[in-house]
C-alpha cells in the first residue's frame, strides 16, 4: 500500500526525532511492502520564521489531504515574546480544529521502583500508577 505522510517536524528537538521517525517508517514500510511518501510543511514555530503565522492554509490542506500526519514538538522560549494569538502552540489547536480532532491522550505510568522519585505522597501513590488522561 501507498501512503501520503503530512510531515510538521517542528521546533526545538522536534525535528530531530521526527527525521528518526520518518527513517523508522521507510524501514517498516520495506520490511511490509508499504510505500511512504513524505510531504514537509511548516507549523508553530519555524512557520512564525518563515510566514510570520504559526498554521497556514497550506499546511491546513496539505494535512487535510494526506493519509496521516507526523507532527514533532512546536514551539520554544525562542517565541516566549511573541503575542499569544501567534504563538507556535496555536498551529497545535488550528489542526486539531482543521481535522476534526478533540482528543490529546496522555498516559501515565509510575512503576513502583521510581515512586521514590514522585513528587506526590505515598499514600496518593500506593504502589504506583498507570492511567490515561
Amino acid at each position: 500500500m501507498k501512503y501520503q505522510i503530512a510531515v510538521i517536524k517542528g521546533d526545538g528537538i522536534g525535528p530531530e526525532i521526527v527525521s528518526e521517525a520518518m527513517e523508522v517508517l521507510t524501514r517498516a514500510g520495506e520490511r511490509f511492502g508499504h510505500t511512504f511518501c513524505f510531504e514537509e510543511v511548516l507549523a508553530g514555530g519555524c512557520s512564525i520564521d518563515a510566514y510570520g503565522e504559526p498554521l497556514t492554509e497550506h499546511t491546513v490542506q496539505v494535512c487535510k489531504g494526506a493519509d496521516a500526519v507526523l507532527l514533532g514538538a512546536v514551539g520554544g522560549p525562542k517565541w516566549d515574546a511573541v503575542p499569544t494569538e501567534k504563538r507556535p502552540e496555536k498551529a497545535l489547536l488550528g489542526l486539531r480544529s482543521a481535522l476534526g480532532l478533540f482528543a490529546n491522550i496522555r498516559p501515565a505510568m509510575l512503576y513502583p521502583i521510581l515512586s521514590d522519585a514522585c513528587p506526590l505522597r505515598k499514600e496518593i501513590i500506593g504502589e504506583g500508577f498507570d492511567l490515561v488522561v
